[in-house]
């Protein structure tokens, strides 16, 4: 089939439809320009100075690299946090949110992404899902009940050829400890799940309410399959964009291609079908 008539599936498909699921992974951000951290090779690339000292992204992305090295987990980090600070998201988050404007119960957000591009680019607060956690969020690195706090007032100074923080280390109010990123990292027994409990609840609430839902999944790999479980278990319409791992298992439209391209293409044949806006 060609990609027109991909597109013009996908449309018919959203048409039909009286909410938008957004299920987004980190292809997501790729058209925005942030790295993807597919295996240890991507993620090298990006941290050269981790590649240098054979540092896996499982073993810097985890508390115990807090307490060992904290200053080269806060450089890791806190490079991350001043690169989702100043990324513009790309165009697909528009065409989403248009998309979603367009239908009677509106779209919902279910992402693995930590990056907050979601809310940069204009989406509700109360209709996104973080199910790994959001890095604009900080927890104390002990039980001291603190709490999740929003990161806004921490800017981190990173050498970033070293991937080393040169800045104060960010300590908890309450007990001094060490904080850390409200994010689900690997071996993570600490995470404070509290926020993102409360926007699953949401999230199910507003699938209550929604009758005729289609799924659009973007960059969602295989390696975390969070997203890809939660899109195929709804048991609804799937349209599945992703350039390597594009099969899906029931009803839906697979396309093997980049986010942009493929909402682009998705946006251009909904203007031919005369989907308004």
């Amino acid at each position: 089939m060609t990609s027109a008539a991909l597109f013009a599936e996908a449309a018919s498909l959203i048409a039909k439809a009286d909410g938008l699921i957004i299920s987004a992974g980190a292809g997501m951000g790729v058209d925005s320009g942030l790295p993807d951290f597919r295996g240890n090779s991507g993620f090298w690339r990006a941290y050269p100075a981790l590649a240098g000292a054979r540092i896996a992204f499982e073993e810097i992305a985890c508390p115990d690299a807090f307490r060992r090295h904290p200053r080269l987990a806060w450089g890791f980090y806190g490079h991350r946090l001043n690169l989702y600070r100043r990324t513009l998201p790309h165009l697909g988050f528009a065409i989403l949110q248009g998309i979603g404007a367009r239908l009677a119960r509106g779209c919902f957000v279910f992402t693995s992404n930590v990056d907050g591009q979601f809310q940069r680019a204009g989406f509700p607060e109360d209709v996104i899902c973080e199910v790994h956690g959001s890095l604009h969020h900080l927890q104390c690195m002990e039980p001291c009940g603190h709490g999740i706090f929003s990161a806004d007032t921490y800017v981190p100074e990173v050498d970033e050829e070293a991937c080393l923080l040169t800045s104060p280390l960010p300590r908890c109010t309450r007990c001094d400890a060490l904080l850390r990123p409200n994010v689900l990292m690997f071996g993570d027994g600490e995470w404070l799940s509290q926020r993102t409990a409360g926007q699953r609840r949401r999230l199910e609430q507003w699938l209550r309410t929604t009758h005729r839902p289609v799924v659009i999944e973007i960059g969602a790999g295989s390696h975390v399959p969070t997203v890809r479980w939660f899109s195929e278990t709804l048991g609804e319409p799937l349209i599945r964009i992703n350039p390597t791992e594009p099969d899906i298992p029931g009803r839906g439209v697979s396309l093997a291609m980049g986010g942009l391209d493929a909402l682009s293409g998705i946006r251009a044949a909904l203007d031919r079908q005369g989907f308004p806006g």
